[in-house]
């Protein structure tokens, strides 16, 4: 495991890969900041704010607003982590809390999983007015390897797919494996 960005390099010098321990979604400090510092001292040092959930004072992007973006205590958690020396990861969050967190932190941020939704228009990747915020804010974007994250053509099939399995629910009642059957022919 790295806890800083020296055990990162050293463990690359020895040809090695180096892991940091993070936690996906800010849920996981249950509303407090002390919790928060808790999960650091246990070597946590990277947290996305949001998981597919909005958490009380940030909003997921796969979730209805409910704080447009960060709220104030979002943002003191987005300087307690600065302070800390943790990671701000904004993979998963809202636009609104992607923009929030780029103007309110003093440290760069990561995606740790997202792409460019120019690329592809997948929800969870990073809008094109958002891309000069995280370049000027010396962030890092480090790309989802799923097919329906950087191409747009297997994500719409994706999308296809999944509605087709949506109404196959509702058509058949599966006791007898109808909705497989019916995906196969799909």
């Amino acid at each position: 495991a790295a806890y800083t960005a020296d055990d990162i390099e050293r463990a690359f010098r020895n040809g090695k890969v180096a892991s940091m321990f993070g936690m996906e979604g800010g849920h996981s400090i249950d509303g407090s900041l002390e919790t928060l510092r808790a999960m650091y001292r246990a070597g946590a040092r990277y947290m996305t704010l949001t998981h597919n959930r909005n958490t009380p004072w940030a909003d997921s992007c796969t979730d209805e607003p409910k704080s447009n973006g960060l709220s104030e205590f979002g943002e003191q958690v987005v300087l307690e982590m600065n302070r800390l020396g943790m990671l701000v990861d904004l993979s998963h969050v809202s636009p609104d809390t992607m923009r929030d967190a780029l103007r309110v932190t003093r440290s760069p941020v990561i995606f740790s999983h997202s792409g460019a939704r120019g690329v592809c228009d997948h929800v969870r990747n990073v809008p094109d007015d958002v891309l000069p915020l995280v370049k000027q804010n010396n962030g890092v974007i480090m790309v989802v390897v799923l097919a329906s994250f950087t191409s747009q053509q297997v994500f719409e099939h994706d999308r296809a797919r999944q509605a087709a399995q949506e109404r196959f629910r509702t058509q058949f009642n599966d006791v007898t494996g109808q909705i497989d059957e019916a995906m196969k022919r799909w």
